[in-house]
C-alpha cells in the first residue's frame, strides 16, 4: 500500500474547488461507501489526486458536498426549506454509493409529489381545485393627467400586477398569464412565493380569474409612494395597493 493510502485523522479537502476539512472518522462513516474506499486506500485507480497546496482533490460539486458532510457527521437529512436541488443532490448521494442518503432523498421526493398532487390534481369539471387558500395582488401605480389637471384625467398606469400566494394556487389561477422568472425556486408547487407578477396590467382581468376559481375579496390596503418634490403631477399620485383574496 502507498503512503498516500496514510491518512492523516483531519482531512482536507478541495470538492471542485470548494474546501472542506473534516475528521477521517466522518469520511469513512459509512463502510460501503466510495469515500470509505477512497479513504482507506481501497478505491481503484491509484492515489488520491492533490491540489497545488496538498489537499486531497474531488472532482464533483462542492456547493452539494456540504449536505453529503453533514449527513455523515449527524446520520440523517436536515435540507434547507423550499430547497431547489434535490434531485442533483441525491444524483451526488449515488455517486458517492451513500445509500441511505439516496433512499431519503427518494423518499422525500415522493412525499413532495404527493403534496403536489392534492394542490394540482384535486380539480373539478370546470377546472377548478377544491383546495383553500389565500392569495394576494399587488400593484404600484399613478394617472396620466392632460393639460387641466385633475380635471382632465387621461388613464390610469399600472407598472406591474405583483402576486404573492401559494405557487399551486397561482399557477391554477393565472395559468400563463403568471411570469414566474424572477422565482428562483421553481417546482415544489406546495411552496410559497412573493416573487410572481402578471404578464399583463388590468386589474379587472385578474379578478375575473379570481373570481372564475372561486375567490373571493376579503381585505385591501392602499398607502402613497410619493417622497420628496414631486418631479410631476403624475408623480404626486404614485400609490402602491394590495388586495387579498380567500377560496374557502
Amino acid at each position: 500500500m502507498s503512503s498516500d493510502a496514510e491518512f492523516p485523522t483531519v482531512v482536507e479537502l478541495n470538492v471542485g474547488g470548494q474546501l472542506y476539512t473534516t475528521a477521517l472518522s466522518t469520511l469513512t462513516q459509512q463502510s460501503d461507501s466510495l469515500l470509505t474506499h477512497m479513504f482507506t486506500g481501497r478505491a481503484r485507480g491509484g492515489p488520491l489526486q492533490r491540489d497545488s497546496r496538498g489537499r486531497y482533490f474531488i472532482d464533483r460539486d462542492g456547493t452539494l458536498f456540504r449536505y453529503i458532510l453533514d449527513y455523515l457527521r449527524n446520520q440523517k437529512l436536515v435540507l434547507p426549506e423550499n430547497f431547489p436541488e434535490r434531485g442533483r443532490l441525491q444524483q451526488e448521494a449515488e455517486y458517492y454509493r451513500l445509500s441511505r442518503l439516496a433512499n431519503a432523498l427518494s423518499d422525500a421526493a415522493q412525499a413532495d409529489s404527493t403534496a403536489d398532487n392534492v394542490g394540482t390534481n384535486s380539480v373539478s369539471v370546470e377546472g377548478r381545485s377544491d383546495s383553500p387558500g389565500f392569495l394576494t395582488i399587488g400593484y404600484r401605480g399613478t394617472f396620466a393627467f392632460g393639460r387641466d389637471g385633475l380635471a382632465d384625467v387621461k388613464f390610469r398606469k399600472i407598472q406591474r400586477i405583483l402576486v404573492c400566494g401559494r405557487v399551486a394556487l397561482a399557477r391554477e389561477v393565472f395559468g400563463d398569464s403568471l411570469n414566474e422568472t424572477r422565482d428562483p425556486d421553481r417546482g415544489m408547487s406546495s411552496r410559497y412565493s412573493a416573487r410572481f407578477y402578471l404578464k399583463h396590467v388590468y386589474l379587472e382581468q385578474a379578478f375575473d380569474l379570481l373570481a372564475t376559481h372561486g375567490f373571493k375579496f376579503i381585505s385591501c390596503c392602499a398607502s402613497g409612494t410619493s417622497s420628496g418634490p414631486p418631479e410631476s403631477d403624475e408623480s404626486k399620485w404614485n400609490h402602491y395597493n394590495e388586495f387579498v383574496f380567500q377560496r374557502l
